[in-house]
């Protein structure tokens, strides 16, 4: 491994997690200016990768600005993730191959991928040796949860490390916790104490001030924000900080962000960036409900960015 390292542990670092559906390049665009240090990309099946989809390798374009990139990859068959990891060992610009162990979405854990994998260690030991036997990528890290049904992570952390992970992040819930049970950061901090491998702490950490208490409370070497940051890219500047964003430059933000959906995806980029309009309009605008329902019919971009535009030119929280 180089000397030098592409990320600094030294002091925490601040991650933005996958998720299918809102982390895209357009959205992690935004996000990197606001000083994320790291970026993954949105969970990429290794079936699709071995076979080379084309709508997968497109998921696998990144910025200029994102730098260290991570890229997720799903998948237990190791003939098939060695296949993953080959192509992807062509692609430049990537640092971090990240296996997702996590994941709660039954058509994943279906396949034996995401949590399932935390109901057979032996086989996520081997899909973990596999990635970094055959990765030409600096780091191989992996994305856990507590336990599958019940908690067991200090076992499951200790098995990441003896399989080479260089680093994990802890979504601090099992897989029957999915997104709505309390996170548990009493066992992140046990497996920071644990392990010498850094240990990246997630889970509904959504302000600057949940971040500062969980880094001090788990010891962790780094936090992973996913849901806190939809809607709100400009989070990690607040966090690393402590500024607040106005009411113009969120309108900026906004445009920005819709600029990039319809370079990346064209004018479909419109309908996509619905979504994301119904999270950004929450929080006190004036008349926020009439146009969630107003965009939700409109599919033409240039109109679509002339009601977004005066719709955020009202004085943000009224």
């Amino acid at each position: 491994m180089p000397s030098v390292m592409t990320i600094d542990f030294s002091k925490p670092i601040y991650a933005l997690a996958p998720l299918a559906g809102f982390t895209d390049l357009p959205f992690r665009s935004v996000v990197k200016k606001f000083g994320v240090d790291l970026t993954v990309s949105e969970m990429l099946s290794s079936n699709a990768l071995a076979y080379q989809s084309e709508k997968t390798l497109k998921m696998l374009q990144k910025s200029p600005l994102e730098s260290p990139y991570s890229v997720q990859i799903a998948g237990s068959d190791t003939v098939v993730v060695r296949k993953a990891v080959e192509l992807l060992n062509e692609q430049s610009g990537i640092d971090i191959l990240d296996l997702n162990c996590g994941c709660p979405v039954p058509k994943v854990v279906n396949n034996l991928a995401g949590s399932a994998l935390l109901t057979d260690l032996p086989k996520m030991a081997k899909t973990i040796e596999t990635i970094k036997k055959y990765s030409n990528k600096e780091y191989t890290s992996v994305k856990i949860r507590l336990g599958f049904n019940e908690k067991n992570h200090l076992e499951i952390a200790k098995i990441c490390q003896e399989s080479g992970a260089d680093f994990i992040a802890v979504h601090g819930r099992t897989r029957v916790g999915k997104f709505k049970a309390e996170v548990d950061y009493e066992a992140i901090k046990e497996i920071k104490d644990l392990l010498s491998i850094p240990v990246i702490a997630n889970g509904d950490i959504d302000s600057a001030e949940k971040a500062k208490w969980v880094l001090d409370y788990t010891g962790a070497d780094g936090i992973m924000v996913g849901r806190g940051a939809i809607g709100k890219p400009w989070i990690f500047h607040e966090m690393k900080e402590g500024l607040d964003i106005d009411s113009k430059f969120i309108k900026e933000i906004v445009l920005e962000h819709f600029d990039q959906m319809i370079s990346h995806y064209g004018d479909y980029g419109a309908i996509l960036f619905r979504k994301h309009l119904h999270i950004y309009s929450k929080g006190g605008y004036q008349g926020a409900s009439s146009f969630r329902n107003l965009i939700n019919q409109i599919d033409n971009p240039s109109n679509m960015r002339e009601i977004v535009e005066e719709f955020f030119s009202q004085s943000y929280y009224l």
